[in-house]
């Protein structure tokens, strides 16, 4: 499961109709430390379990190596799709992406339209329901030291990966 992808849908929506990009989840994970794993990490990790003696019949968390917070990272998507950036608003009531997005398919269409874009089906870009998963929960962590102790040592900044994810997708046209 992949939330970038879905964030970058929701950027665009607000930008199209714009409005804020307003944090979906709560408060708790805003301010939390989590942590993410970027896909070609856990690729390089799968290639070094496959291959070296110290990882066999082992198994081994994957995440970047570090952590950040949510309000954080949000400056950086509404920079990166130039919509107005709000903090989160203890009075706001949280919305599930599943609510806040169920009519926004022709606005999608719309919007891909109008960019070009590569056509895809707006149930296809957003995981609406990973979302809420991932934005309301609290602090997520796990560790990557038992793969540094058999030997991994791969890691990713959590900011430059998510900033290269949103240029990658918007690279191939799924987002403008």
């Amino acid at each position: 499961m992949n939330i970038i992808g879905s964030l970058c849908v929701y950027a665009s929506i607000c930008k199209h109709e714009n409005k804020p990009l307003i944090f979906p989840g709560t408060k708790a994970a805003w301010n939390y430390y989590s942590i993410a794993s970027d896909a070609d990490l856990i690729a390089e990790q799968q290639i070094w379990t496959a291959v070296d003696p110290n990882a066999k019949n082992e198994a081994f968390n994957c995440n970047n190596g570090d952590v950040f917070k949510w309000k954080h990272l949000w400056r950086t998507l509404a920079e990166e799709f130039g919509v107005e950036y709000v903090e989160f608003d203890e009075n706001e009531i949280v919305v599930s992406m599943v609510e806040r997005m169920k009519d926004k398919g022709l606005v999608w269409d719309e919007i891909v339209r109008e960019n070009r874009l590569a056509v895809t089906k707006f149930e296809e870009v957003g995981l609406w329901w990973f979302m809420d998963m991932s934005l309301h929960r609290e602090a997520m962590l796990d560790s990557m030291n038992k793969s540094k102790e058999h030997g991994f040592l791969g890691f990713r900044n959590s900011k430059n990966s998510f900033v290269s994810w949103i240029n990658k997708i918007k690279a191939y046209k799924i987002v403008p």
